[in-house]
């Protein structure tokens, strides 16, 4: 099953004025071909080596068979559970997949202690461990490695026979665990994190978990041809346009499905989206929405509506200002990967790298080393410790007030992201606050699990137009975790992490509010003064 998109409004008019161009300057397969020179000259060297994921069908067949064979092995050694450590695209690609095809798969993209000591409670003995990086130092994924290799000697298992390490070819991680002995899965190179999901980051947990690759892969090689075709009908193009070319641009993309079989479809496309085109003052922003979300008929002029609807037929109807895109996952996963290459020839962005990821890992990193002391309070409501600009807080003194505050300062076409370290298993229903805000406010609310989105929206929140405020939930739910044989704990971690991305915001000159909490009953507090 290909891909169809289908709008209506400046969406339509933005495919009927960029399509034309785009084939006449033989974007489409100037992308296939691996052409670095369509972004700019600045882009050029990194997109000369981020090109090789519209080659990922050919080059991932073969590891369909090695993945299988694997997954064998390891149900003959009494395996039934598995569990990938990863962030970003390493984790969104795999828990799309396997979300869909039904089957379980255990993402921990987390720093949380409650989070990370359930998935090493869980089963354990019959538990096997993908870990995925593409350096192998990211600081999330090296932790929960370190914490699983200690698990699995603790009950007499060797990990070399659990753990399964997904990384790129020369990578330290590689070398590393090559030399102790583990199965090592290298993935091409030449292919970025987020638009990973049909390499060997994508496949190995889904297959392992039991995804049918093959069916995944044949759909994916389906869509191939149009895609790299110069022709008005390639949805690439269509999408490509319909996203980052109406003007004035709508840079709010709320996404919500709407039919789809798909599952967590929405997810995977906000990090592809915001993480490749929010730099440099432009972007696009993704906004992951219910089916009675209050941006949908909000009518806002920076809101463009995207549903992904169940397949061709419901597209014959689409909303007035609306797109609607269907199609079978692998084919899906292709179109926006070209869609958002699209999208960052006509933002005139590189959408291959992150440059401002990089500054929130660099302030926690600091704030690990030089531990001090947290920063204070400006009140203190039902438990929860309020955090945040002494001009903004000033004589505040109840939660209710402080949210007000915060939600005031929007800018007319600014949004909100509401961001919570916590655990996000054992705290899923906090999501439902997104809504509320959004309703209250009159503007997008993106709702984002800490640390997961820092490899996700992190980017356009701090590169992309700096139109935000920010509402972070922290605190310490549950009992802290060491890790082992590094000097700092998972709570001082993700404490780190979240203060660390704070400080960014705030240098930026983003508001940013911050409310701490250490018990269900704050929790709760927080939840109503939301809602």
């Amino acid at each position: 099953m290909s891909v169809t998109v289908a709008a209506r409004g400046d969406a339509l008019s933005a495919i009927e004025r960029h399509v034309p161009a785009l084939v006449e300057q033989l974007v489409a397969s100037r992308i296939t071909a691996g052409d670095a020179t369509l972004w700019g000259p600045a882009a050029e060297a990194e997109a000369s080596i981020r090109l090789g994921w519209t080659q990922a069908v050919a080059i991932s067949r073969p590891l369909v068979a090695e993945i299988a064979t694997l997954r064998a092995q390891l149900h003959e050694r009494g395996v039934t559970r598995i569990v990938l450590c990863g962030m970003g695209g390493s984790s969104l690609a795999p828990e799309v997949i396997t979300r869909t095809a039904g089957v379980e798969l255990t993402v921990l993209d987390s720093t949380d202690p409650g989070q990370v000591a359930s998935a090493l409670d869980d089963h354990l003995g019959h538990t096997a461990v993908v870990v995925s990086s593409k350096s192998g130092s990211t600081v999330e994924t090296d932790s929960q490695k370190r914490s699983f290799e200690a698990a699995f000697r603790a009950i007499g298992v060797d990990p070399t026979e659990r753990i399964i390490v997904v990384t790129d070819p020369g990578s330290p991680l590689e070398q590393a665990s090559l030399a102790a002995g583990y199965r090592v899965f290298t993935a091409d190179p030449t292919v970025g994190g987020r638009y990973s999901a049909l390499t060997a980051f994508g496949l190995v947990p889904s297959g392992l978990a039991g995804v049918d690759l093959d069916a995944l892969l044949d759909e994916a090689e389906a869509a191939s041809l149009l895609l790299a075709i110069d022709r008005a009908d390639n949805p690439g193009l269509q999408l490509g346009a319909a996203i980052a070319g109406t003007a004035p641009l709508r840079d709010k993309l709320v996404i919500v499905a709407d039919g789809t079989h798909i599952l967590g479809l929405g997810d995977w496309i906000e990090q592809l989206i915001a993480e490749s085109t929010g730099k440099e003052g432009r972007g696009v922003l993704p906004v992951v929405v219910e089916p009675d979300a209050p941006e949908l008929t909000s009518g806002a002029p920076d809101v463009q509506v995207v549903r992904l609807v169940a397949d061709a037929r419901a597209t014959r109807e689409v909303e007035r200002g609306e797109i609607e895109v269907s199609g079978s996952l692998g084919a899906q996963l292709l179109t926006w990967q070209y869609a958002t290459a699209v999208a960052g020839v006509l933002l005139g962005i590189n959408p291959f790298d992150q440059p401002d990821v990089e500054s929130a890992k660099v302030a926690a990193r600091g704030l690990l080393d030089a531990r001090p002391e947290p920063v204070a309070a400006a009140f203190v409501d039902q438990g929860v410790e309020v955090v945040g600009p002494a001009e903004l807080l000033a004589g505040a003194s109840r939660l209710e007030e402080a949210i007000a505050r915060l939600e005031a300062v929007v800018p007319a076409d600014g949004y909100i992201a509401v961001q919570a370290y916590l655990d996000r298993i054992a705290h899923a229903d906090l999501g439902a606050v997104r809504g509320a805000v959004a309703q209250r406010t009159g503007r997008p609310v993106t709702f984002g699990w800490g640390p997961r989105f820092l490899h996700s929206t992190g980017q356009y929140h701090k590169g992309g137009p700096a139109r935000g405020v920010f509402l972070q939930i922290t605190g310490r739910l549950a009992d802290d975790l060491s890790i082992p044989d590094r000097p700092f704990s998972y709570a001082e971690l993700i404490a780190a992490q979240a203060a660390g991305d704070a400080a960014v915001l705030a240098a930026a000159g983003m508001p940013v509010v911050t409310l701490r909490v250490h018990d269900a009953a704050a929790l709760d507090a927080v939840r109503a003064a939301l809602r």
